[in-house]
């Protein structure tokens, strides 16, 4: 059973957590981390880029000279793709870029990502984060303390002292713990946790 040390906001040891071999001891595999990386960053596409073809481009109804006599190459419209303000051959039309991937997989990725961060020592899991005010030098002060630079914060729940303070922070992402996900957790050197986040995560990730 994997074990990581305990530190209070003043980076000192309080303690020893044990953490679940199910979540933070599986066997770690990169293509499965890059399947899910890829699934996550095309939901995020809009999917929304559109040009007009040549029968939705306005005007061009009438045909620009006759047939036969001009000496010029036969034309049907002035909308025509080969004309300067005609329409688009080809051209990029609303879709979905969503990939289709099994919740298990996502799932197993997910416990994965923990698995690595704890590996590379890149996990430090708080007693308590508690701020008496929101503000942005308090929160960035337990940072420094404890030696963190990119940082993903996962907090338990809602905690507007953490959140508000924390948004001002360039290098510094915090998540509530059913936000989770492996894109943020392999985008950020560091993860910083407290004890009620590890909690959750248990028991959200082991049924």
């Amino acid at each position: 059973m994997p074990t990581v040390d305990l530190y209070n906001t003043n980076h000192e040891v309080v303690g020893q957590l044990n953490l679940k071999d199910e979540i933070f001891a599986v066997p770690v595999n990169t293509h499965v981390l890059h399947q899910v990386v890829l699934y996550q960053l095309a939901k995020r596409r809009a999917g929304t880029a559109k040009v007009k073809g040549r029968s939705e481009v306005a005007g061009g109804g009438r045909k620009p000279w006759r047939q036969k006599g001009s000496g010029r190459a036969r034309a049907g419209t002035s909308r025509s793709p080969l004309w300067r303000g005609g329409g688009t051959i080809h051209g990029p039309q609303p879709r979905s870029y969503e990939i289709k991937l099994p919740k298990k997989v996502r799932k197993l990725a997910l416990k994965m990502a923990l698995t690595q961060k704890l590996l590379d020592q890149e996990l430090k899991v708080l007693d308590e984060l508690a701020l008496e005010r929101i503000k942005t030098k308090d929160f960035a002060a337990v940072l420094d303390r404890m030696q963190l630079d990119k940082t993903l914060v996962v907090i338990p729940a809602q905690n507007e002292k953490v959140e508000k303070s924390a948004r001002n922070l360039p290098r510094v992402k915090v998540l509530r713990s059913e936000g989770l996900n492996v894109y943020d957790l392999l985008n950020y050197h560091d993860v910083l946790m407290t004890r009620e986040t590890i909690d959750k995560i248990e028991e959200s990730l082991g049924s």
